[in-house]
């Protein structure tokens, strides 16, 4: 969706910037309260209806950036609705529009299984009550007379777990069915949708002098311009307090490796198998596809395979991982995977601990690297398969005669799942990517893919040509941990 939100993010980002100010300083628990004030000073009101109203956004905004949920509810989904933000789009999905003709045929009415339809003195009249949104009545209409007003968020959820509170019209996410994709967040011209964050309990954990290493995610280069390096984050994250950074592309390498060895085993036995690495993909397969759990690989996801190799030398390491995700935070909260990250922050909450650090990315030769150009791919669509192909071809495998279905985005994921629950996939992986572009697509990217694409392929051309297997050699003691979930 085509907007510009932004108002809702500057909001975000001015939520977070104090509440990582004040718990830096040590006054959190003191001038929390004291917020909602001092950014909604009045007495007339920026962005909504009333002072009172806004502060009450703010206030449950702050609520999410401590990592609680907005109001009282107690659930554990990272994605969460600020339901003060939320303003009630109609409930009525379908809307007769003033392009009716109350024509003799009347397509609609016969069209509506349900009775929802009667001829009013001008047009056509649905009534809410009796619609079931099947959306019959706007097909059949031959003036297009009937408008589909689905609600943004709901539009833009690929499982349907996002509806609507019938007395108060607030929207609500059912946890069973969300996947945590984060799709629904920016959807919203509202803002009425957010993130928990842990910023805060990474901030005093920083305090604490506690050894926390940041883990940079692959699709970070490119995102802030054709100078801001690996280099140029390890040394923006030490100044916050950070005792070192490390390129999950290397953990990219270490998946690829240890996937590339599942595929071989599946693709002899002629099993069928998807990647296990996008972590929204995985809920999507655990919620709504729960078996086909065994065609899902076992190999853990890149930024597990760094935490547990810094884990493997020194257990009382925190790490914490830093991208565009959202689903990320779902995965670091997932008790059965053991040795993973520790939290999970976006580029918005780590820009706003700088921020209130006085800490910038500055320009810093491009001289670093603990990645193969395949793991640093790993967060473009189509850089999973490039890189287990890749691995495959370096043990001697033949790769040739492979077919993998690359899914470019949630609504592609679901169609491949159900055609390989059907029996009917045509192809012998799936690699699952729920944001489009893969994980430069996310939801809390800083830049557009597109936009980023030319300071991505520069930054990612100065690497040199190593291979895979090469690059593991270099870096990592791979007896030292496993790379599966189940060991």
């Amino acid at each position: 969706m085509i907007t510009n939100d932004a108002t809702a993010l500057r909001i975000t980002h001015e939520v977070l910037y104090e509440v990582a100010k004040l718990a830096f300083s040590g006054e959190l628990e003191e001038k929390r309260d004291e917020l909602p004030f001092k950014m909604i000073p009045g007495p007339k009101a920026q962005f909504r209806c009333c002072i009172y109203k806004e502060r009450e956004v703010i206030r449950q905004r702050i609520r999410l950036a401590e990592g609680k949920t907005p109001g009282n509810a107690n659930n554990k989904n990272i994605v969460q609705v600020i339901s003060s933000a939320c303003e009630e789009c109609p409930i009525a999905r379908y809307v007769v529009t003033d392009n009716c003709q109350k024509c003799m045929g009347k397509a609609c009415q016969q069209s509506c299984k349900f009775g929802a339809i009667t001829m009013g003195r001008d047009r056509a009249y649905i009534d809410p009550s009796k619609c079931k949104e099947c959306g019959k009545c706007s097909q059949a209409c031959p003036y297009n007379a009937i408008a589909d007003l689905m609600r943004p968020c709901k539009r833009s959820c690929p499982v349907d777990a996002i509806s609507m509170e019938e007395e108060t019209g607030i929207v609500k996410i059912d946890e069973k069915k969300c996947i945590q994709c984060g799709a629904c967040i920016h959807s919203c011209p509202f803002g009425a949708i957010g993130a928990r964050s842990f910023m805060v309990d990474i901030i005093n954990l920083l305090r604490a002098g506690k050894r926390v290493v940041a883990m940079l995610a692959p699709a970070t280069e490119g995102q802030f311009g054709p100078d801001i390096t690996m280099s140029s984050w390890r040394t923006a994250l030490k100044k916050l307090g950070f005792e070192d950074m490390v390129e999950v592309g290397l953990g990219g390498d270490l998946t690829a490796a240890a996937e590339a060895e599942e595929w071989a085993e599946a693709y002899k036995e002629g099993k069928k198998m998807t990647t296990s690495c996008c972590p929204a993909f995985v809920n999507m397969i655990k919620q709504h596809f729960p078996q086909l759990l065994e065609n899902m690989s076992t190999t853990v996801s890149p930024m597990c395979a760094v935490s547990r190799m810094l884990k493997a030398k020194d257990p009382e390491i925190i790490t914490v991982f830093i991208g565009p995700c959202i689903a990320k935070k779902s995965e670091t909260l997932d008790l059965n995977i053991e040795g993973n990250a520790d939290y999970a922050l976006t580029f918005g909450e780590i820009r706003a601990m700088f921020r209130a650090k006085g800490v910038q990315l500055l320009p810093e030769p491009n001289d670093t690297q603990q990645a193969s150009i395949f793991g640093k791919r790993f967060g473009n669509g189509g850089g999973v398969t490039a890189a287990v192909l890749e691995c495959l071809k370096e043990s001697g495998e033949d790769a040739d005669g492979i077919k993998v279905m690359q899914c470019d985005g949630a609504a592609e994921c679901r169609k491949a799942l159900l055609l390989l629950k059907a029996g009917r996939l045509p192809a012998d992986f799936i690699e699952g990517m729920a944001c489009v572009g893969g994980c430069v697509g996310g939801p809390s990217r800083h830049k557009k893919e597109q936009e980023a694409k030319k300071d991505r392929d520069k930054l990612i051309g100065e690497a040199d040509a190593r291979q895979v297997h090469e690059n593991l050699k270099l870096n990592v003691d791979l007896e030292s941990f496993s790379m599966h979930r189940k060991h």
